[in-house]
């Protein structure tokens, strides 16, 4: 048996002018109605370029690279944060210790 919490939302998504059907957690539907947006807009961005020979799929792939690569950089970023947070507890204990002599 399902509780209330197990509920999906039946959602469709339009991305380039194909519709897809999806079964999500109606909590997340403000993302990949957000999602659904950027990558619209990108595709859009890309296609006003009037690259020669490329198609919907070809602009697909580029606003797929774009979106990775903004991923990993956030991921790369977060890295460094982490880093720098460690660094800073280290330094902590150091002056802790320093203070404690």
């Amino acid at each position: 048996m399902k509780s209330m919490g197990d509920a999906k939302l039946d959602i469709k998504l339009n991305i380039v002018g194909k519709t897809y059907s999806m079964r999500i957690d109606p909590a997340k539907e403000e993302v990949y109605r957000l999602a659904e947006r950027e990558v619209n807009r990108y595709v859009t961005k890309f296609q006003q370029k009037r690259i020669d020979g490329y198609g919907v799929q070809d602009y697909l792939a580029v606003v797929a690279l774009q979106l990775a690569m903004s991923n990993i950089r956030l991921a790369q970023d977060r890295e460094v944060g982490d880093e720098d947070l460690k660094r800073i507890a280290q330094l902590s204990e150091q002056l802790e210790e320093y203070l404690s002599k």
